[in-house]
């Protein structure tokens, strides 16, 4: 479908990549991998056609729509939410006007006998219609929104009332419901939550189109692709399998390298000191000359030097504290009018390890900055004995003095004997040599992030509360950061959505939601699975309580005025009935969309059909199926008359 042919992309004389190509297949799942710098949101522009490659060919199908969400953007603030997604649907909804106005000709006496095209024409916008999803892109809007997160009451909100990272989920809406035949995402989960982020998962697995995708959390990979491409020093690697699976691989293949890359240092360095010794010995000059071309000639291994170099940390011993680190009673916090949470009760241990998660704007960050003593709040908040916070701010990466250097920024904060190990901790942090001397302005998000967690290290505190600290840190700074907080033997609390960095690192998950907060025992995937049972009981607890409701009615025995009785007896008959109705559509729709659906697989992976009756197939479900949607969109009219009526 999409293809890169040989291409080469340079910024000025650094090389980004050198004669590369790729092949992006309907259907196909790629996670794109690399260390930070590698060029990973490179390659998605130029596959978005947004960057031309220096050299080479970018071949894509002419009329194929791409759908791209970069890291960053700028945001449309003169629309409701409602309103920006909708613009997913321009086509459809300027179709749906054409057949209006089309429709209202045509009821014009003696219009359809004298243009008889125009019934033709009517015809074929209806059929485009349909193709297009005419008939339910409504509900399919209504369903992405509230699968990312956002509430009914946020539909008609202005899009500049949202955050950005609320934004940045009206885009990636707005592109999902656009379907193109590519999707490209670059960290798509940066700005989501738990939930949110395993709607996407399901989505993304389901997805009819081709994805390219870039994430550092690999669960969010393991689970949505089948394929991984690596850029590593300015070439590809194309592995067919998902992200875990990738991982074993390459280990090997490192292992591979890093021998052949010893090896042939051995003989160079053997092979210079040969050069050296004999150089200005005539006796030796043709076996001299020999050497110097052979080193000439030679393919020299390359390997990735941060994979040599190791950020390699290790907290200070935690001073000991009091056995209650935190301790909160009636704890409330507004905001103007909005409540944020109210009367939480919540205490936490000398040595606990805990997560705050939640959906965005639920208060896990707002709770955090109050313990820091950064916000003011009602209720009460007794911090324990001997208790030193050290805390890592969501935004601790943008907070930083950007005109300072790396080492200014570490230095300006330690004190006492700890200055004389400050370049041996940003070391650790991989800053070394001419590193520390960058000025923060010029750092990548991820260089940023290592340079604020660097700054924890500069004192021993007993609680330390990380407020996402795996944001910009790639897979590699994220398990070794883990591995170290798995060490540390003070009380920790971790705001985060990343669920492999909180797997085996925290034993109590504390949920925030609806002004509460509650509490988990176990780890984030004991937590998920309690949510998802839980979810199915109030699911079944629903349905059982509408078939109760139901037999309650058609149970129900005149009192008093026999008419009403019988009037009510009739409604609950018709609405039986209708009920029933809805219920037979909605299977029929289920089971024609995935009849099309395996034929759309079919068409989309051959190469030549012989059996064109495929087509007329195709066609007839496609049919049955807008005639289907039509029936369904007329009982659920009646239904809503039926009890417009009875509600009068």
């Amino acid at each position: 479908m999409f293809s890169l042919d040989n291409i080469s992309m340079f910024f000025g004389s650094q090389e980004i990549f050198r004669d590369v190509s790729l092949i992006v297949n309907p259907r196909d799942r790629i996670g794109l991998v690399g260390r930070n710098g590698a060029g990973k949101t490179t390659m998605l522009k130029i596959l978005a056609g947004m960057l031309d490659p220096t050299k080479g060919k970018v071949v894509t199908p002419p009329g194929t729509e791409v759908g791209y969400l970069p890291q960053q953007m700028r945001y449309n603030d003169s629309q409701s939410l409602w309103e920006e997604v909708m613009r997913a649907f321009d086509q459809v909804r300027n179709l749906e006007n054409d057949i209006e106005a089309l429709q209202t000709r045509i009821a014009e006496p003696g219009v359809s006998e004298s243009q008889p095209e125009l019934l033709d024409k009517f015809t074929e916008l209806m059929h485009r219609f349909q193709v297009l999803g005419g008939q339910s892109y409504e509900a399919g809007v209504e369903q992405t929104v509230l699968g990312l997160g956002f509430k009914r009451s946020d539909f008609h909100r202005s899009t500049s009332e949202f955050s950005g990272g609320w934004r940045m989920r009206i885009e990636l809406a707005r592109i999902l419901l656009g379907k193109p035949a590519i999707l490209l995402l670059d960290e798509p989960t940066n700005h989501l939550d738990i939930e949110s982020i395993e709607w996407l998962e399901k989505y993304l697995s389901n997805y009819e189109g081709a994805v390219v995708l870039i994430s550092h959390d690999s669960k969010f990979l393991d689970t949505v692709t089948n394929r991984t491409v690596e850029i590593s020093l300015g070439k590809l690697y194309d592995y067919d399998v998902a992200f875990s699976k990738f991982r074993e691989i390459r280990a090997e293949r490192r292992e591979q390298q890093l021998a052949t890359y010893r090896n042939q240092q051995k003989k160079i360095e053997d092979t210079e000191k040969f050069i050296e010794r004999f150089r200005y010995k005539s006796t030796k000059a043709v076996q001299v000359q020999s050497r110097i071309k052979a080193l000439e000639r030679l393919d020299r291994v390359e390997i990735e030097l941060e994979d040599v170099r190791s950020f390699n940390i290790k907290f200070p011993p935690a001073p000991r504290s009091g056995t209650l680190v935190v301790e909160t009673k009636r704890m409330t916090k507004h905001f103007g009018e909005h409540c944020v949470f109210e009367n939480i009760d919540l205490v936490i241990e000398r040595g606990e390890k805990v997560a705050f998660v939640g959906k965005n704007g639920e208060g896990k960050t707002t709770f955090s900055r109050i313990l820091v003593g950064e916000l003011d709040f009602e209720g009460e908040n007794r911090g324990g004995h001997n208790v030193s916070i050290g805390y890592f701010a969501q935004n601790q990466d943008q907070i930083m003095n950007e005109n300072k250097t790396v080492f200014e920024t570490i230095d300006d904060v330690a004190v006492g004997d700890i200055r004389s190990q400050t370049r041996s901790i940003l070391g650790a942090f991989l800053f070394h040599g001419d590193d520390v001397h960058k000025k923060v302005r010029v750092l990548s998000g991820g260089e940023r992030s290592r340079l604020a967690l660097a700054q924890l290290l500069l004192k021993p505190y007993n609680l330390l509360i990380l407020d996402e600290p795996t944001n910009h840190l790639d897979m590699r700074s994220k398990d070794i950061l883990k591995h170290a907080l798995l060490q540390y033997d003070g009380t920790l609390i971790v705001v985060s959505h990343d669920r492999e960095f909180l797997d085996g690192l925290v034993e109590k998950v504390y949920e925030f939601g609806d002004r509460r907060v509650r509490e988990h025992l176990g780890g984030v995937y004991d937590f998920l699975k309690k949510k998802r049972i839980k979810g199915f009981k109030e699911i079944e607890k629903k349905q059982q309580q509408k078939q109760q409701q139901k037999q309650a009615s058609s149970e129900e025995k005149p009192a008093g005025n026999k008419k009403e009785y019988e009037r009510r007896k009739a409604f609950d008959k018709k609405k039986r009935t209708l009920d029933k109705k809805i219920d037979g559509s909605e299977e029929n729709i289920a089971k024609l969309e995935e009849e099309i659906g395996k034929l759309d697989i079919i068409i989309q992976e051959s190469e030549k059909i012989e059996d064109q009756s495929i087509f007329t197939e195709y066609e007839k479900l496609k049919s049955e199926l807008f005639q289907e949607m039509t029936k369904w969109e007329q009982v659920h009219m009646e239904l809503e008359k039926l009890q417009e009526r009875e509600n009068k």
